[in-house]
């Protein structure tokens, strides 16, 4: 039987389905595996030795003399740091310059990694290149928002194989964002309590879409979830923004970012995914309201025109359904 379900953070909807799409386990055979790549490609930009081919690194994490990590500026980027972020009207419209930051953190020196093939320290440098350079693009006075993210595949956005991640600072805080911190705020007023921490709570309390916890974080296919497999990696530690974490925070978020990307490796075959880190707003940081957090978002399925023209969409894999398998893999 399908039903509506409410976020109860966002009061998005959507309609969970699984009558009208396929078993998880029939979803895991139709995606199959990719296709083995090379350690190195000589046509990769991101390849060691072709250093050439990107703009200089604005942070370089080292070992025995070679790089493993760079985070440079993205020479393709639709905003550039040089131009201005002051809004003037079009007529009754309005407009502004393409100003924003935006850097590609290359996660590697080895063209066929991924963060579920990596080790835990290198995921963990990943993750304080994230803090690190959210922390300093984060001092620029014109910048608002930064929203860090990873795309894996084709049909998730990336146009390159080797592993990367990307960072966008922008001077515009969207609807799409501003709405739920909306929402947050509402439900402080009304509860006095943050509405994330409640929800990361209650489904540690119902326990059945809970697929990971550690002493620091929890990991759930949640309640309302968008689309076959939708993962969230909550703290548990009430923080409003991610340079809250600490090193202790990183280290753990590392471990379990792992185990859930690997599980969701093994069990679907490497499907494509995006992953996103939901983080305040600049300035809101120390607010009571918010709670950053992660959410990972396996391609599995395709939006069609009732999702788009109503927004609600349609899941056809319980997330009770997909967080049981994803908690039955082993992966050692």
């Amino acid at each position: 039987m399908s039903e509506f379900r409410q976020n109860m953070a966002t009061k998005e909807w959507v309609i969970i389905a699984p009558e009208r799409g396929k078993r998880p386990s029939d979803l895991a055979k139709e995606i199959g595996k990719r296709q083995p790549m090379p350690s190195f490609s000589e046509n990769c930009p991101f390849c060691p030795g072709n250093e050439k081919d990107t703009p200089p690194a604005v942070l370089q994490m080292s070992h025995a003399g070679s790089w493993k990590l760079r985070v440079v500026p993205n020479r393709f980027a639709a905003l550039s740091p040089n131009k201005s972020a002051i809004r003037h009207p079009v007529g009754a419209f309005l407009s502004a310059d393409g100003f924003g930051i935006a850097e590609v953190i290359i996660e590697n020196s080895l063209h066929n990694k991924t963060i579920a093939t990596m080790s835990i320290d290198e995921v963990t440098d990943i993750l304080h290149a994230y803090r690190e350079r959210q922390s300093e693009v984060s001092k620029n006075e014109n910048i608002n928002l930064v929203t860090i993210f990873r795309n894996h595949g084709p049909r998730a956005g990336t146009s390159l194989e080797h592993p990367h991640s990307q960072l966008i600072a922008t001077p515009i805080v969207p609807p799409h964002v501003r709405y739920p911190l909306e929402q947050a705020v509402l439900y402080y007023d009304k509860h006095g309590s943050c509405v994330y921490c409640d929800l990361y709570k209650e489904e540690l309390n119902q326990k059945e879409r809970v697929i990971i916890e550690s002493p620091r974080f929890v990991v759930f296919c949640p309640f309302a979830s968008r689309s076959p497999f939708e993962t969230r990696i909550y703290p548990k530690k009430h923080q409003a923004s991610f340079l809250s974490a600490s090193d202790d925070d990183i280290a753990e978020l590392a471990v379990v970012l792992h185990q859930i990307l690997l599980k969701i490796y093994t069990f679907l075959g490497d499907p494509d995914y995006n992953y996103i880190i939901r983080s305040s707003p600049i300035g809101d940081e120390d607010t009571r309201h918010l709670h950053w957090y992660m959410i990972i978002i396996p391609k599995i399925s395709t939006a069609a025109g009732f999702e788009i023209g109503s927004g609600i969409y349609i899941n056809t894999v319980a997330p009770e359904e997909a967080a049981k398998h994803l908690r039955e893999v082993a992966i050692g």
